[in-house]
């Protein structure tokens, strides 16, 4: 596949086709495609962006509501890619019009040859972003720095596309500011404790080790009993 076929790839999950999501997560586990279905009820209206006249726009835009993000498409057969001469360019401009505009420009990588989740997403650093925005900022890292301070892409280091989709296809209803933290973080504990067979209170701990939020302080844990704890956290 082109890396223009790729692009189309994420355009469709992004749309909320249901074919594009099934394609995208055929080999993914039961618990990453139904975080990704969630695009299905919350699509974007997506546009190809390419063209003269349009530095900093990346190759497409996807709008819902009040929120517009410009997304720039790499596909690699490596893990990693070191930003220079014309890929630098193009990021220091998405840089710019993020400034400029209060947007949040995101970095779409798509690793060639892997299975299940082959896409990583990443955020260009900008200090402008709305209150909305800046919350969810906080889910999605930005790209890494090379040892001389140059941003690069390193797919082991991206958020995976069925995470991001999870965060930014909550209802209206449950996408405060707590809620998304609480959730998400919930989801990855729950997730680890059935994975490793561990109590699920812990689990809390080691996902805000690794970068993950929190839980808000008026959430209150029962420290030895796991029913009663995941009773307290079911929507």
């Amino acid at each position: 596949m082109m890396s223009s076929g790729y692009e189309r790839e994420l355009r469709a999950v992004l749309a909320g086709s249901p074919e594009g999501v099934r394609a995208v997560t055929r080999s993914c586990t039961e618990l990453e495609k139904a975080r990704a279905m969630r695009v299905i009820q919350r699509p974007f209206l997506v546009v190809r962006a390419a063209g003269s006249g349009m530095e900093g726009s990346g190759d497409i835009l996807a709008l819902r509501g009040d929120l517009c993000v410009p997304i720039e498409v790499k596909t690699t057969k490596s893990k990693k890619l070191y930003l220079s001469g014309r890929t630098r360019t193009q990021f220091d401009a998405m840089q710019a019009e993020g400034e400029r505009c209060h947007l949040m420009p995101l970095y779409a990588q798509r690793l060639k040859g892997v299975r299940g989740d082959s896409w990583r997403i990443f955020r260009v650093e900008t200090s402008t972003l709305s209150s909305k925005l800046a919350l969810l900022s906080r889910r999605i890292p930005a790209l890494p720095l090379t040892s001389k301070g140059n941003p690069m892409l390193a797919w082991d280091e991206g958020l995976p596309l069925h995470k991001f989709l999870a965060v930014l296809c909550r209802s209206d209803e449950d996408s405060s500011g707590a809620e998304i933290i609480a959730s998400s973080t919930l989801e990855i504990a729950l997730e680890r404790a059935r994975k490793y067979d561990t109590d699920p209170a812990s689990e809390i701990h080691d996902a805000g080790e690794e970068g993950e939020d929190v839980f808000p302080a008026e959430v209150i844990i029962p420290a030895d009993s796991t029913p009663a704890w995941v009773a307290n956290f079911r929507p």
